[in-house]
């Protein structure tokens, strides 16, 4: 939890596991491998991977989840497409002079004697 980590927040496969929010990506994993037969009945939120909400009610919950707002205005803001100053006057970015000589380096390197 982006704000405060030391809040305590209940495991959604065992009811009794009380885990730091700081942990609970880590702890949702071991719990997981732990109690493999409750994690079957439970899915995954596609907006948070920390939601695990229970088959049946996932469309339920991807409706209501608060951070579908924040997924869909990440798609609204960006854009495919560069903006239409860019198309008219073609791509702004130059690559940087190059300093580099190989072959000069190269003759530089065979003059000189390598010691152990």
């Amino acid at each position: 939890d982006v704000l405060d980590p030391e809040r305590f927040i209940q495991c959604p496969l065992v009811k009794h596991h009380r885990i730091r929010a700081r942990r609970f990506p880590y702890h949702l994993v071991k719990c997981k491998e732990s109690n493999p037969e409750i994690a079957k009945k439970l899915a995954t939120c596609p907006f948070n991977a920390r939601h695990l909400v229970p088959s049946a009610d996932l469309s339920d919950h991807i409706m209501k989840c608060n951070d579908k707002a924040f997924m869909e205005q990440d798609v609204v803001s960006c854009s495919c497409e560069p903006p239409q100053e860019q198309l008219n006057n073609g791509s702004v970015w130059q690559a940087p002079p190059c300093d580099e000589d190989w072959e000069t380096e190269l003759l530089e390197a065979s003059k000189s004697t390598f010691v152990w």
